[in-house]
């Protein structure tokens, strides 16, 4: 089989059999097009109460097998704190494997199941990186149909230097605002939510993202997410306001 594969955090493939773009803030169960060999790119803006980051990260996936993929994500980031001070630097370095348990193809219908490891190195400068070396163990889950797909992941991160660990669990419903046509032009709606549990202190967290995903050809994919906090229990310093992104996905062959 023809590698098709290509682009981190799409669907190629799927895409012109689905009519389906990949989620754009939970993790795909599919590793062709797009979220094959390939890069991805977006911008992050966060509005927290004592200032904004803006993020930049850069993924880079790529297809061992039709069922195995690994790949980077090095964040560019850059801090303004209210007080004045600036900060910006690279953050902490990913690097990520997938592979896939579980497939059932049906006509016009595929359900998907992929175990996701993550490490994550403490390469990011002082004020920028987290510090502490962190490894997540998760499974990625999808739905996907020609009128709609559902994503799911979940996720345990084990945190180094005594600090706590979290449970991340992330959902996404998409739905194709376009009728399947060819050249491919798509323009999908999304709508997420991203939770995080922190297990010492107790601290929760739930954004909702409604996104909006266009796909003007094989190889270029533009997508943006508004992310709202509707759950921020115990956070009592550093809370967000919003998110906002802004990306892209290049098929590179």
């Amino acid at each position: 089989m023809n590698k098709l594969n290509i682009l981190t955090i799409c669907l190629l493939s799927t895409i012109n059999l689905f009519a389906q773009g990949p989620p754009i803030t939970v993790e795909t169960p599919v590793m062709f097009g797009l979220e094959g060999s390939g890069i991805r790119t977006f911008g992050k803006f966060i509005s927290k109460k004592n200032g904004t980051i803006y993020v930049q990260p850069i993924a880079i996936p790529y297809n061992i097998s039709t069922k195995f993929q690994v790949g980077g994500i090095i964040p560019l980031m850059l801090k303004r704190l209210d007080e004045g001070e600036t900060i910006s630097g690279f953050g902490d370095l990913i690097l990520f494997a997938k592979y896939q348990i579980y497939k059932k193809d049906e006509i016009a219908k595929t359900v998907r199941i992929l175990a996701n490891i993550k490490q994550t190195f403490p390469t990011g400068k002082t004020g920028i990186g987290l510090g502490i070396s962190q490894t997540y163990v998760g499974i990625i889950m999808g739905n996907i149909t020609t009128g709609i797909g559902v994503y799911s992941d979940f996720g345990y991160h084990i945190t180094s230097n005594d600090t706590t660990d979290n449970f991340t669990y992330n959902f996404s419903i998409g739905i194709p605002l376009l009728s399947h046509q060819y050249p491919q032009k798509q323009l999908n709606t999304f709508l997420e939510f991203n939770g995080n549990y922190l297990f010492g202190p107790k601290v929760h967290t739930v954004f909702i993202s409604p996104g909006f995903q266009f796909i003007p050809g094989r190889r270029i994919l533009f997508e943006t997410s508004f992310q709202i906090p509707v759950v921020q229990k115990n956070v009592l310093a550093n809370k967000t306001n919003y998110m906002v992104l802004l990306g892209t996905r290049f098929l590179l062959n």
